[in-house]
């Protein structure tokens, strides 16, 4: 959508031209360029109204009275000397107050308090006054209270006064708000709105780079018959810049030029959007034709310009602008020299860096250790990065000292320099007598140093190197605290080096570090993955007296292994004096020992183990009813397995599909195939879908039952019903198939899984092999 022309018919905006070539336009953008005489930004006020009169005696000295009885602590709102002014109070008095106060919560109670009063209603410049200090203080939920207050209270505003409080909410990004405010103090007749109101919403508008608002308020402004001006046009350039559409900022440019209001604040728009865009050496461009047409860069440009070249790593231009920065006046702190600092030691221009390190301490400007940190970690060697550690002492207190140690250290570990900051901590270890005789102060190691570069070894598998500077922290006497212990004790017990982590438990204990439940944890999980029985349940013991608790996946985890190396009893018994030290076991582990039970035949006792747990009130879930079926099953318990079914159902649960496959392998090797069938049936009155497992099972169970020809019907059910068989379904069907002396048809399944690309087993090809022999088939078979 093309913005109004700038006249009085409001045509288009711009004539109909061809896009600017930017080579051309650079040379163009200078070319009479009109100076306004003031380049600062319009003063904020909020009287836009002509008031050469200074406020009456009586508006002064209630104003005075009301500041002094607000301003007084602690404030009483049943101040006596309250109810004597609130008579009197106007709003040029409130205006006054507000105008008077510092505070933004003061200013809100006294707004608040003047609200109340009868008689008395706030007019657009009292609001302004109050809208002036939520903006101040980017007080962003009271000023949008205060915006819909406005509108609510239908008071009258001038279009300067409207102009203002859209500022206001602009200056906090309150945009959405300004509009609204705009739209409904036009639609309820209580301002009419000028260019100067319009501006100051395009200027908000500006903030969120909406290039559909701003064009659709440019248009209303044309239609209004309102005339553009310079700040009309700046807010369209910011917008189409922020939004990356340069050909149309060339546009509005070219139109502002037309009409000589070109000045240093919509220039710098372009150099920043060129900045930011990576177009440096064009930005530089422009800021060198500023300089010549004696048009300047304000601080905060040039502040953000070279943070923008420094960040597109042209350091080259970022210290060119700076040295311009300084020429011109402005005065330059240490983020500035952080940022250029930075950016040489990210190019290894270290003696640049240390150039401008020096030209700091010479301008009085103490370094912070945000610079110091990029400074030391850019010089070659340890002796170079002790040396400015001791030279940082002379400016900095102990506690940023021992922060800009902390923070070379960490910075090494994280790039993975971990063999830097090995070698920096022990140069920063050595003796005072080997330090250099010109140093005053020796830079000392904290425990903080340590824990930083022990973390730093151990992550990098240097586990000796570690253990080597925990004994050098002792030897210089700096005590290691209770993370560096639990860090070297957790690498210890990963490395089953049992026996070396107790010596450091019981070294912790001695040195007065109190052990974690962490510190425990660590180690009985070592003796879990170890299973070591007795050695777990004496440490369980002594964390009891801690008060600590054993991590239960490391109970589980030693159950489960004894249970897969048929210890089953020694798990059970394992978790029986868990119990009798008071703590008690997840499900998960009584499910492994019941499990590990059925495994060893251990049936009954699996029985009893299950009895006794769901008496102790625990509630054992469909998984672990799926355990005691599946092992009653392969014990050939089937009866007592269905009743677990029964029992499943009666407590809520809602058996699965593999519950159901359980049951039914259990009915064909019991060779009761009419009940898995039934079990079948179960499954699709549940509108459950069998799977293959549940088919397979049944296939292999009626071929064995000697009902081939039910086996194929339920071949073929599966198929309809989208079950797709795998290799094992095919190997059962053909094996039955020669089981019932049908060996042709089990030749066409084989050849059905060949082409479909599964493997047969040597099972069915020398089932298949025997079945035609057995039918004197002799040359299909060879």
């Amino acid at each position: 959508m093309a913005l109004p022309r700038i006249s009085k018919t409001h045509q288009n905006l711009w004539k109909s031209i061809n896009p600017i070539n930017p080579t051309a336009f650079f040379s163009l953008i200078f070319t009479n360029i009109h100076t306004p005489s003031s380049n600062s930004p319009r003063p904020i006020c909020t009287k836009t109204h002509s008031d050469p009169f200074l406020p009456n005696p009586d508006v002064g000295h209630v104003a005075d009275g009301l500041i002094s009885i607000f301003t007084k602590q602690p404030f009483s709102p049943d101040n006596p000397d309250l109810k004597h002014f609130a008579s009197r109070i106007t709003p040029k008095a409130v205006e006054c107050v507000l105008n008077g106060l510092k505070s933004w919560k003061l200013a809100q109670l006294f707004f608040t308090w003047a609200s109340n009063q009868c008689g008395y209603k706030h007019n657009c410049y009292t609001y302004n006054a109050m809208a002036s200090h939520l903006s101040r203080a980017r007080q962003n939920a009271p000023m949008r209270a205060l915006a819909m207050e406005v509108v609510d209270s239908n008071c009258y505003m001038t279009p300067g006064a409207l102009g203002f409080f859209l500022r206001c909410l602009g200056s906090v990004q309150l945009v959405e708000e300004a509009n609204i405010l705009f739209d409904q103090v036009c639609t309820k007749g209580l301002c009419v709105p000028n260019s100067y109101s319009y501006n100051c919403l395009l200027e908000a508008i500006s903030k969120s780079g909406s290039i559909e608002l701003l064009e659709k308020r440019m248009k209303e402004m044309g239609d209004s018959g309102l005339e553009f001006d310079r700040y009309t046009l700046t807010a369209g350039l910011k917008v189409y810049c922020n939004a990356g559409k340069f050909e149309k900022a060339l546009n509005v440019y070219n139109e502002m030029h037309e009409k000589r209001w070109v000045d240093a604040h919509a220039v710098s728009i372009l150099v920043l959007h060129l900045s930011k865009s990576g177009e440096v050496d064009k930005a530089f461009d422009l800021i060198e034709r500023m300089e010549r047409r004696n048009l300047g860069l304000n601080d905060k440009t040039f502040r953000v310009l070279i943070h923008g070249f420094v960040r597109e790593s042209r350091v080259d231009k970022a210290l060119q602008l700076f040295d311009k920065m300084r020429k011109s006046g402005f005065s330059v702190d240490v983020s500035i020299y952080d940022v250029l600092i930075g950016g040489l030691c990210k190019n290894r221009e270290i003696e640049k860096a240390l150039s401008m390190y020096s030209e700091m301490k010479d301008l009085g400007i103490h370094s912070d250790v945000r610079v110091l940190t990029k400074l030391i970690l850019a010089c070659s060697d340890e002796r170079e990065m002790i040396q400015m550690l001791e030279e940082s002492q002379e400016h900095l207190n102990e506690e940023d000292m021992l922060l800009l140690c902390s923070s070379v250290l960490n910075s090494l570990v994280t790039n993975d320099s971990i063999d830097r900051a090995y070698r920096l901590l022990q140069a920063m270890m050595k003796k005072e007598s080997d330090a250099d005789p010109v140093v005053k102060k020796k830079v000392r190691p904290t425990t903080r140093s340590f824990e930083i570069v022990i973390d730093g070894l151990l992550k990098f598998g240097k586990l000796a190197v570690a253990l080597s500077l925990l004994e050098d922290m002792n030897q210089i006497g700096c005590k290691p605290n209770v993370v560096i212990y639990n860090n070297v004790i957790d690498e210890l017990c990963k490395s089953n080096r049992l026996e070396e982590s107790y010596k450091l438990l019981r070294e912790m204990e001695q040195s007065g570090v109190e052990p974690t439940h962490f510190t425990h944890n660590l180690i009985y999980g070592c003796h879990c993955r170890r299973e070591d029985v007795q050695g777990a349940l004496n440490l369980v013991k002594e964390m009891r007296v801690c008060g600590h608790e054993p991590w239960k996946k490391h109970s589980t985890l030693l159950v489960k292994q004894l249970c897969e190396h048929g210890k089953a009893a020694e798990a059970c018994n394992f978790l029986d004096k868990m119990v009798e030290v008071s703590f008690v076991p997840r499900l998960v582990s009584y499910s492994a020992v019941i499990s590990g039970l059925l495994k060893i035949q251990e049936v009954d006792r699996a029985l009893q183990l299950f009895q006794d747990i769901c008496a102790d009130g625990y509630c054992p879930d469909v998984v672990f009813y799926n355990i005691m079926i599946n092992g009653l099953c392969k014990a050939k318990r089937v009866s007592e397995a269905e009743n677990f079914l029964k029992e499943m159902v009666r407590k809520g649960l809602v058996p699965s599909v593999v519950t159901y496959n359980l049951l039914i392998n259990g009915y064909c090797k019991n060779d009761d195939v009419d009940k898995a069938m039934t079990c079948l049936s179960r499954i699709f009155d549940e509108a459950r879908e069998p799977n293959v497992i549940t088919y397979t099972t049944l296939i292999d169970g009626l071929c064995n039952a000697g009902r081939i020809d039910d086996a194929l019907v339920l071949w073929n059910d599966m198929a309809k019903k989208g079950c797709a068989p795998n290799r094992i379904a095919f190997m059962a069907l053909i094996n039955g198939l020669c089981k019932c002396g049908k060996p042709a048809e089990a030749l066409a399944y084989l050849r059905e899984m060949e082409e479909k690309e599964m493997k047969p087993g040597i099972r069915v090809y020398s089932a298949i092999t025997s079945a035609l022999i057995s039918n004197l088939n002799i040359p299909p078979a060879t």
